[in-house]
């Protein structure tokens, strides 16, 4: 079946929360279930957003950048071997905080109308191990399992200020499927983990799972060959609990049955909503057609009558803010294009 659904995963390069907000129902008025604040100011940049918060940690210190030869190793901090992981006193995370005035935001917007009722704020957190690539490998295993805690810390008290009946909540986890593609031997540990971040999330607020290569300058840290990877990591995920939905990455030149059949083997519950990164980022540098192809390709690898939906590969924080009424408009274009009696 085509695509019936749309999926925001998080960054949007408008000014504010409320700008995102009326921007994105103005533009993509059907097939959205959850709204992002779009990560504005500080928080565009990702794991970036929690640097100053490392360098003002007691116990942790400052090193010179990563590399960048690998993708894991943006290290900022070092955990130095004297110090225990478990009496760090983190500061605080700022997500709550920031999430919290964006929830006031939000909750105004739907009182006036000018969102739908039944949609629900989404919050986005960076995974403990992606946070851990700003973090020297010396030490990084002690400072995942301090700063996690710390991490669903702030996602609890952002729970208790927030109706349950109100928010949804997506775990990035672009390092993660980086790492399981490159090392196939760290699904299982993995998998494991991101299963216990979904199950932390109350019965009553859904969960799900951003799936991802990375996007700094719309340049992966590293190019996946298929989707195999990232349906085996939903497969194993989907054996430990139930993500309410899984956003998967497509490259925007990829519309070859090679990518796009390990589809065939994805185990997800039914219930789970799944979309596919088929909106592109540079639309004007893909080939005429590739969208059609790759929606094609979906429809045929995936189980017959499997709903799925659509989204970019990661949030649209580092697109030209020019570009982002055209990006938001292809969310609404490919699903009228596939749904001719709309």
């Amino acid at each position: 079946m085509p695509p019936v659904a749309v999926h925001f995963n998080g960054g949007v390069n408008l000014p504010d929360a409320e700008t995102v907000l009326r921007t994105l129902v103005e533009r993509v008025p059907h097939g959205v279930r959850r709204l992002p604040d779009g990560e504005p100011g500080e928080r565009a940049g990702w794991i970036g957003y929690q640097v100053p918060r490392l360098l003002a940690t007691p116990g942790l210190e400052q090193v010179a950048a990563g590399t960048g030869d690998d993708p894991y190793d943006n290290s900022a901090v070092r955990l130095p071997a004297g110090t225990d992981a478990e009496r760090i006193e983190w500061p605080d995370l700022g997500y709550a905080a920031e999430y919290a005035r964006s929830y006031a935001t939000f909750r105004r917007l739907r009182d006036e109308g000018v969102l739908p009722a039944g949609v629900r704020f989404q919050v986005e957190y960076p995974t403990p191990v992606a946070v851990g690539a700003l973090v020297h490998p010396d030490g990084r295993d002690r400072f995942v399992r301090s700063y996690g805690r710390a991490l669903t810390a702030d996602l609890d008290r952002l729970l208790s200020q927030i109706p349950h009946g109100d928010v949804a909540v997506q775990w990035d986890a672009a390092v993660e499927t980086v790492l399981v593609d490159q090392q196939p031997d760290t699904l299982a540990e993995l998998a494991g983990r991101l299963a216990a971040l979904l199950d932390h999330v109350p019965d009553d607020v859904p969960a799900g799972l951003h799936l991802c290569y990375g996007d700094a300058g719309h340049v992966h840290m590293m190019e996946p060959e298929s989707l195999a990877p990232q349906v085996s990591l939903a497969n194993v995920i989907a054996e430990r609990t139930a993500p309410v939905w899984v956003s998967f990455t497509v490259p925007q030149y990829r519309d070859d049955e090679k990518f796009f059949a390990p589809l065939a083997e994805l185990r997800t519950a039914a219930a789970t909503e799944l979309y596919l990164a088929l909106v592109p980022y540079h639309p004007d540098r893909q080939a005429d057609g590739t969208t059609d192809r790759q929606v094609a390709l979906v429809d045929r690898f995936l189980p017959p009558g499997r709903a799925w939906g659509i989204c970019t590969e990661c949030g649209m924080a580092r697109a030209e803010r020019a570009d982002v009424p055209r990006l938001l408009d292809l969310h609404r274009e490919i699903l009228d294009r596939h749904q001719p009696a709309r």
